[in-house]
């Protein structure tokens, strides 16, 4: 018997001895948004526990209660029917089902991430007087770069945003897509080119996160991670100096040998951005002589531009990972072998939204636009 209660304490901590590899950033998060998304999976869970748990009960209790061995226990087989028995049935699991709805309901609507905070915690408001942080995200082959335009520095795989200051995050990607997450501060949004998706977020701790595409992008999938730093302002500031500091110039240029596919990339500072590059890239005209979404929107709004939009042919032609150049690009979306390119079709209007994920706009296109342009 002493053998046995040691081997039965001996199975109980194997669970614990599992879990200590894992890394419960979800279930103890930093970030407002992502506590609340905790407390939604608590809630959703222990919910649905309220039903799975008394059914594995009392399905083991009946295997045993009415066991063929057990000749004490009742025998009825013309029983066929109990009003309270069906009540039981029917309107535990309608409740829950009608809580699970209501909770899911509440907080799709809540934790929107297009939706701007309301609040840094469950204890304060956002100060009337606070500015939100807007960091402009791009996901690259393979790794992320960062804009901060009211700051005019630009950083790859690494980001840092001050403790209690809300963060507006514009998403989008070069190539395919993508998502962005950082499980201590929010949930994932995908990034994907020609495109802008939105989160609102906010960190409450100081502290070193991590960051990384949730969704598969190929070869270079695994490494492309970044560090997300939670700073208090003083060292936030002290970030952005050094940033700064050491940093190189991104132009155009600079961005099109970076946005190559390439794997484990280091961290790199950028003292100085382009204003428009976020805008064009998002546009998908970042390599010039290449119309921009929204200028090619504009045509189709304008009724199309008839015989001579054929010259727009080669502007709408679009491979960022440069295979017609001959390149041999890893994973490339379009083979270096001569196959035919993918050619943007038009998009009627100018500032769509489908599911949540916004169109460029009409304002945001760096290259001179063409002829069409001008049509009435």
């Amino acid at each position: 018997m002493p053998k046995l209660v040691k081997f039965s304490r001996l199975l109980s901590v194997l669970p614990l001895l599992f879990l200590a590899g894992c890394n419960m950033v979800v279930m103890a998060p930093s970030g407002d948004i992502a506590m609340q998304q905790r407390d939604l999976i608590v809630i959703s869970t222990v919910l649905m526990l309220l039903i799975i748990i008394p059914v594995i009960f009392l399905t083991l209790f009946f295997a045993w209660r009415y066991r063929r061995s057990n000749t004490a226990a009742t025998y009825d087989p013309e029983w066929h029917h109990s009003t309270r028995l069906e009540i039981v049935i029917w309107a535990a699991p309608l409740a829950i089902i009608i809580a699970l709805g209501a909770v899911t309901w509440i907080s799709t609507h809540k934790l929107d991430p297009y939706r701007p905070l309301d609040r840094l915690d469950a204890e304060r408001a956002i100060p009337a007087d606070t500015k939100p942080l807007t960091v402009e995200v791009v996901a690259l082959d393979w790794k992320w770069l960062f804009f901060y335009p009211e700051l005019g520095i630009a950083t790859v795989n690494e980001l840092a945003a001050p403790v209690d200051m809300p963060i507006n995050f514009k998403i989008t990607a070069s190539s395919v897509m993508n998502s962005f997450y950082i499980p201590a501060l929010a949930g994932q949004i995908y990034a994907m080119p020609g495109m802008e998706t939105k989160l609102h977020a906010v960190i409450n701790r100081e502290g070193e996160y991590e960051g990384f595409s949730a969704n598969y992008s190929g070869a270079g999938f695994s490494h492309m991670r970044f560090k997300f730093h939670g700073l208090n302002q003083q060292g936030f500031d002290a970030w952005v100096a050094q940033v700064k500091q050491q940093g190189t110039m991104l132009n155009r240029d600079a961005y099109l040998k970076l946005e190559k596919p390439s794997e484990k990339e280091p961290v790199r500072y950028y003292a100085g951005a382009d204003a428009d590059l976020y805008n064009a890239i998002l546009n998908m005209c970042a390599t010039p002589g290449k119309m921009c979404m929204n200028e090619m929107m504009h045509i189709d709004m304008m009724g199309g531009g008839g015989k001579e939009s054929a010259e727009n042919r080669e502007k709408l032609q679009y491979d960022n990972r440069h295979a017609d150049e001959g390149e041999a690009a890893p994973a490339a979306t379009v083979p270096a072998t001569g196959s035919m390119q993918h050619d943007m079709p038009g998009m009627p209007g100018m500032d769509m939204q489908h599911e949540g994920h916004s169109m460029p706009g009409m304002s945001n296109g760096a290259d001179p636009a063409p002829a069409q342009l001008n049509n009435n």
